[in-house]
């Protein structure tokens, strides 16, 4: 279980947008029952065994690795040309995982569905997905399940926002796609030091956002940056350059 800390402030994001609880309830369930119970689930890798097979491999890698590289909206493609060291592997926060196809090999994407056209592109190469319900995105993730179905299906994790318990389904914490990965590696249990930012900032919304209103998104960044600071007061140092 993540820090209450980092699901309390999941209750305070609500409040301060104006967002429903029960919506946050609904669009997770109904996520979870779509693949749990889609005709095809095996097939498409999305049982509940599949996706538990997927979150294993995935933390085995995390575990193994040197270096986490987290690569946020803000990155510069260029960035990603710079040589790294043996044993880095990079987490791509929704549709970042565009600055990295072709130059590094990722390792999952954290999203919650509106970094298209480059999940499509991600989820065409197997790369995992951890993909989160809430209220907003019930349309999104309907669309992107067709979309993945008909095309033959991609490994998936499932995750939420709400104080419900599942044994397939995880809060991890966090709000958006960047902290929520943040805070998936916290939930496994790796060390902040094991960990570089790249892509991170919250004074501008990054060029590998989703299509999204601008305003608002920066008022989200100043909460992803919030639940950076409860996860590892000194993450800013652990930022890499991003020009």
């Amino acid at each position: 279980m993540p820090e209450p800390r980092l699901l309390a402030i999941q209750h305070e994001v609500r409040q301060h947008f104006g967002w429903a609880y029960e919506e946050d309830v609904s669009s997770a369930s109904s996520l979870r029952d779509a693949c749990n119970h889609h005709p095809e689930a095996e097939r498409l890798n999305w049982t509940a065994p599949q996706r538990a097979r997927t979150l294993k491999r995935l933390q085995e890698a995390i575990a193994n690795a040197q270096t986490v590289v987290l690569v946020g909206a803000g990155v510069h493609a260029e960035t990603m040309n710079r040589e790294w060291d043996t044993g880095t592997v990079f987490i791509a926060a929704d549709g970042a995982v565009g600055a990295c196809m072709g130059r590094v090999d990722v390792l999952c994407v954290v999203s919650d569905l509106d970094g298209e056209p480059h999940l499509s592109k991600a989820a065409q190469h197997g790369i995992p997905l951890l993909i989160h319900g809430h209220g907003d995105n019930v349309e999104a993730w309907k669309r992107c399940l067709h979309q993945w179905a008909s095309a033959g299906g991609v490994p998936l994790v499932l995750t939420h926002q709400s104080d419900e318990v599942y044994n397939d389904m995880h809060n991890v914490g966090g709000f958006t796609d960047g902290d929520r990965a943040a805070c998936f590696l916290a939930w496994l249990g790796v060390k902040s030091e094991k960990i570089r930012y790249v892509g991170f900032a919250s004074d501008h919304v990054g060029p590998w956002s989703g299509t999204t209103d601008p305003a608002r998104k920066l008022a989200k960044l100043v909460w992803m940056e919030q639940i950076l600071c409860l996860l590892d007061p000194a993450w800013e140092t652990r930022r890499i350059d991003m020009k």
